[in-house]
């Protein structure tokens, strides 16, 4: 996926889910979170990465973050909600006593986190400052300015942000997070096997988008997290996502879909296909984008640079003279977020280690005319990279 994560926004999603989107129960999907052992591990690494950093702790609001470290879905509201993590001595959750049942399905209580709770009329930022144990912290990218002002104010000094603190604990995922993306993976292949039948003349994006929507959930997630119908000259459009417009024969359609697979885990897969048979100049450059991806697949291994693989791809585009149509990185990182790192772009020289999960998706774009997209999540191994969706890269014939 190109655009914001998790966006629902815009004229065209608000016309797919004038059916109101599904979901489905995180009962019936089973635990949506970690084993605390998990937790553990990430608590304890992550106070280490804080002390190696020189900081005195880190300060982790409700976000992607807290999700990682704790499993807590908490949300931010005006009252604070913080987990401090000091980089020596116990982690301790600042909240307001009338927000005490959001840690209730966390690991907080296993992991015999203390609990700081407060009431309208009193300062938390001074507790969090006392749970620190110094005035060097690091905030989640995620802190309001709500938060983050009064929090330097109590400190005496502006926190820098977490994010090069957690980078690579995030980066790099574990066993049960490889499964759980395995599993989005193979949820969303499922789907992707189920767009033909939604496809035809006649019917509009935003139709077809909704049937999507329901099939992402009966497959297996616990939410949709975005859809993308590109169809003709939408498709073109990276950023599209759908819209009245009928399909027509000859389109070609952009199918770009995710959802969340519990504990929290997105699947991203796009697939291209064509109303009859394609234009045979389209089944040309269309296949040279298949060269593209494949390429930079096979040049996914441990040691390699996310930038190097974003060349992989760029590479046969531009042999072919389609450099000017691929206007975008080759992928991104996955996994709690559908956007995340390690970003696969030129001038990212990160090397490439074993558990990375991220997207190779190139594409090309022919403004006012029709685009495609191939995308895959691949997860780096020891030797190379496995993808976790395997449906078919051919353009996608439906008659």
């Amino acid at each position: 996926m190109l655009g914001p994560s998790s966006s629902n926004t815009g004229a065209g999603m608000r016309a797919m889910v004038s059916r109101a989107p599904p979901t489905i129960s995180l009962a019936a999907m089973g635990s949506h979170r970690f084993d605390t052992a998990v937790h553990a591990r990430r608590l304890a690494a992550a106070a280490a990465a804080a002390a190696d950093a020189g900081l005195a702790g880190l300060v982790i609001t409700p976000g992607y973050d807290l999700r990682y470290l704790i499993g807590s879905r908490a949300q931010t509201f005006e009252r604070l909600t913080a987990l401090v993590i000091p980089a020596s001595g116990d982690a301790t959750v600042v909240l307001p006593r009338l927000e005490l049942a959001s840690l209730a399905d966390s690991a907080a209580v296993e992991l015999g986190v203390s609990v700081q709770e407060w009431v309208d009329g009193e300062d938390p930022y001074r507790l969090v400052r006392d749970a620190l144990g110094g005035a060097a912290a690091a905030v989640t990218e995620s802190m309001p300015a709500l938060h983050l002002l009064p929090l330097a104010e109590v400190l005496g000094a502006v926190p820098v942000l977490a994010t090069d603190v957690l980078r690579q604990l995030r980066m790099i995922k574990e066993p049960a997070e490889i499964d759980a993306l395995r599993k989005a993976g193979a949820a969303i292949d499922r789907v992707h096997a189920r767009v033909p039948e939604f496809l035809g003349p006649g019917r509009t994006e935003a139709d077809v988008a909704a049937d999507i929507a329901e099939a992402i959930v009966a497959e297996g997630h616990s939410e949709v997290a975005f859809i993308i119908v590109g169809s003709g000259p939408h498709g073109a459009d990276p950023h599209h996502e759908v819209s009245d417009r009928e399909l027509q024969p000859g389109d070609v359609v952009v199918v770009d879909i995710g959802g969340s697979y519990e504990p929290g885990y997105h699947s991203d897969s796009t697939r291209t296909y064509s109303i009859g048979q394609p234009d045979p100049e389209v089944a040309k450059q269309y296949s040279l984008l298949q060269q593209a991806q494949r390429a930079a697949v096979a040049a996914v291994r441990p040691g390699v640079t996310a930038e190097q693989v974003d060349a992989a791809a760029r590479d046969v585009l531009a042999e072919a003279g389609l450099a000017e149509y691929f206007v975008h990185r080759t992928g991104h990182g996955i996994g709690l977020c559908v956007h995340e790192e390690p970003y696969i772009v030129a001038g990212n020289d990160l090397p490439l280690a074993p558990g990375m999960a991220f997207s190779v998706e190139p594409g090309i774009y022919f403004p006012g005319r029709w685009g495609a997209r191939i995308e895959d999540i691949v997860i780096v191994t020891e030797d190379g990279a496995v993808s976790v969706n395997n449906r078919p890269h051919e353009l996608i014939v439906v008659t």
